[in-house]
This record gives C-alpha cells, structure tokens and sequence, in this order.
C-alpha cells in the first residue's frame, strides 16, 4: 500500500472514559489503515468500540494515546478549533437520525455546513442543488422534512454530507429509521458514490448492511478481532449459503 494511497491511519489508539469511579477502556490499541477511494464497514455490538472509534475517525473525539493521521495530517495534537476546519472540510456525516433543521427545506439543509466557509451565496446555491441532483432529489429540494419520506430525508442527509466533497463520507446506522426497501435504495447510492471514487466508512450492527461494503472490520471489546473482505466475512457466508456450497465443491 503506497503512502499516497492511505487516506486513514490510526496507530496504538486507546480511548478510556471515566463514568463515576469506574473506568471504561472503550478503545484498546486500535491500528488501522483505510485507502482512498475505499468502501469499509465497521461492525460490532453495543459497547463493541465502533460508535468511539466513528467519534475519533470522525475527529468528533480525541483519543488518550495513539496516532491518527486523516489525508497525511497528525490530527491528534490539534486545537479544537483546527478539528473543527477538517470537520467541515474533510468529513461529511451521515446519522441515523438525519439531523435536519425542520424550518428548513432540503436546498438550504443541504448548504449548512457551506455557512462555515468562504464560499459565496451562488456558489453555495449551485453546490447544494447538484448535490440534491446527485442523491436524485432535484425535484425535492424545496421540500422541508415534514413534507419527505424517510427515504428522502436521508438522501438529503447525504447530500449535505457530499456538498462540500469531502475525504471521507462517514455513515452511522444510516438504516437505522428506514424499512427493509428504503434501507436497500440507501445502500444502492451508497454503492453508486464508491463507484464515483467516494471513499465511505458505514458504522453498523446489521450484517446485511455491511456486506454491502467492500471489507468488514469487526470489533468486540474496544479492539479489532477481524478485518477482512467482505466475501470472506462470515456475515456473507451466513446471506449467500449458496455461494459458500459452490465455493466448497470447487475445493
């Protein structure tokens, strides 16, 4: 893997809290490596890691110890106020929960995170429509959330995330409110952006959900206990028996 390549590289992290007089180790020497242009799924239970190991990737965080380096930038000495310019620069987020302002319709949702830059009123009008335009939303973009299905809110969701063309798009439970069909259209343009060149991280539970990604990182107790392909992951296995009998009888 050349160095131009890695996008991501966290080293030795640990990540400790400190909940009354007990101490919870929510990170235990984390080392990690994601290139450019890469489609990882992070899994794990609750209280597995991986919603602290979004924060820190996420730079909403800071861990005790360790190195983490985002597009060949030490992140882990950095003021507040410089995690905050790559933020909003470098890392656009996708929640479970959209997080859209309600008085808002979808155009100017989408623009947010423009407010914080030096980009001018037509040009951040531009961006978010071709961002809705990218999520297929062009014909939505004047609608506020109460007014969009869930589906629809999420896609919005993406489309504030991408506007500002981030490194990294980084998903949490992003299916989490959606049914079985709108879960799937989430995923297709997920699937659509990584094709694009985008590179994603999805932080999940749901194994169907994951297997949608390129590799699987697993997590269990605040450490990385597998870290393979996706087609090698157990999850798959488990959602495409077939493919794992074939495998079998060509051995």
């Amino acid at each position: 893997m050349s160095e131009n390549s890695i996008l991501i590289r966290l080293r030795d992290i640990h990540r400790t809290y400190r909940i009354g007089s007990e101490r919870v180790y929510a990170l235990r020497g984390i080392n990690l490596e994601v290139r450019r242009n890469e489609y990882a799924a992070i899994m794990g239970h609750s209280g597995s890691g991986k919603s602290t190991l979004m924060n820190i990737l996420g730079c909403l965080d800071r861990a005790d110890k360790g190195a983490y380096e985002l597009n060949g930038t030490l992140t882990t000495e950095m003021s507040s106020a410089s995690l905050a310019r790559i933020r909003n620069e470098q890392i656009g987020f996708v929640f479970q929960s959209y997080e859209l302002l309600p008085r808002l319709n979808a155009l100017k949702n989408v623009e947010l995170p423009l407010l914080y830059s030096k980009v001018g009123f037509l040009a951040r009008r531009r961006m978010a429509e071709e961002s809705l335009a990218r999520v297929g939303l062009s014909d939505r973009m004047h609608h506020r959330p109460n007014q969009l299905s869930g589906g629809e809110k999420q896609r919005v969701a993406v489309a504030r995330a991408l506007v500002a063309h981030p490194s990294l798009l980084l998903a949490d439970e992003p299916t989490g409110n959606l049914d079985t069909q709108t879960s799937e259209g989430i995923m297709a343009l997920f699937e659509s952006l990584y094709q694009q060149g985008q590179t994603i991280i999805v932080v999940t539970h749901e194994a169907d959900i994951a297997c949608h990604a390129r590799r699987i990182v697993r997590m269990r107790d605040g450490q990385i206990v597998s870290d393979l392909p996706t087609e090698q992951d157990p999850a798959w296995a488990a959602l495409h028996p077939s493919s794992s009998e074939t495998k079998k009888d060509s051995l």
